[in-house]
């Protein structure tokens, strides 16, 4: 089975790719992702690669509950 769905995020600041991670791991262990090899600072959005539309339903869903993490400034 392949990544055939993707879905954008609204994402700013640093470390996306850990904070998406860290929440999909606290709150939708079971789904399968690709995330993108880097994402720089000054980008705005993330395409994160999904196998399932289930799987972007799921996450929609639970972003509409429980948003990203923002970044903690240093």
């Amino acid at each position: 089975m392949t990544f055939k769905y993707s879905i954008t995020l609204p994402i700013s600041g640093g470390n996306k790719l850990r904070r998406f991670t860290d929440w999909v791991g606290a709150h939708l262990p079971e789904v399968d992702y690709i995330l993108p090899p880097q994402t720089p600072i000054k980008t705005e959005t993330m395409t994160i690669r999904l196998r399932s539309i289930e799987d972007r339903a799921r996450i929609l869903e639970t972003l509409a509950k429980v948003p990203l993490p923002r970044e903690v400034p240093a």
